[in-house]
């Protein structure tokens, strides 16, 4: 017997489509004289049904930490694809969402965009990458701290890395915060 593993208006990735989606139905498929459904398929919008197996979740870690930031693209008011022919994606530009709901997140200004639209493209790429790439640097901390066989320069890196990891996860208000920024 099957049971449902994802719930409606549950955020997954949908493999055979390669993209997000949100559970629109869950649709139980019922067989007469048996107490549960033998199959479970999820209508996900995308025009088709989708059984589990073809779907996951995010992995959350416990703590958000961040990692559903992306890469939204949005129209450019103000100017056709015609005369934006020189940007990287012609009438739209970079929008980093750092929200599950597509809300907040990172936005440059038109004006910024067009004088020169290779870098932002570049800055919003290294901002949707931040959260792996503190993660990443919390993982190589440790493993130098867990390694004390490590050779001086990778003792270096991990120190600096601890302390970008501190810098980031700090309140405002915390002791120790305004040596930090005054610092930087």
């Amino acid at each position: 017997m099957a049971k449902a593993i994802f719930h409606k208006h549950q955020r997954v990735f949908v493999h055979p489509v390669g993209t997000w989606a949100l559970v629109e139905k869950v649709k139980p498929q019922w067989v007469r004289d048996v107490e549960e459904p033998v199959k479970v398929f999820y209508d996900c919008g995308l025009g088709r049904d989708f059984q589990a197996h073809e779907l996951s979740v995010e992995d959350s870690g416990g703590e958000n930490t961040g990692s559903n930031w992306r890469i939204l693209r949005a129209a450019n008011k103000w100017q056709t694809p015609e005369e934006c022919a020189h940007h990287p994606f012609p009438g739209t530009y970079p929008v980093v969402v750092t929200d599950q709901q597509n809300w907040g997140g990172w936005r440059t200004p038109g004006a910024e965009y067009d004088r020169d639209p290779h870098r932002i493209e570049t800055q919003a790429r290294l901002i949707a990458q931040a959260p792996r790439l503190l993660a990443l640097a919390e993982a190589m901390a440790r493993a130098v701290a867990d390694n004390p066989e490590c050779g001086p320069e990778l003792v270096g890196l991990a120190r600096q890395m601890s302390e970008t990891v501190r810098t980031v996860r700090a309140r405002p208000g915390e002791p120790g915060n305004a040596a930090r920024q005054a610092a930087e």
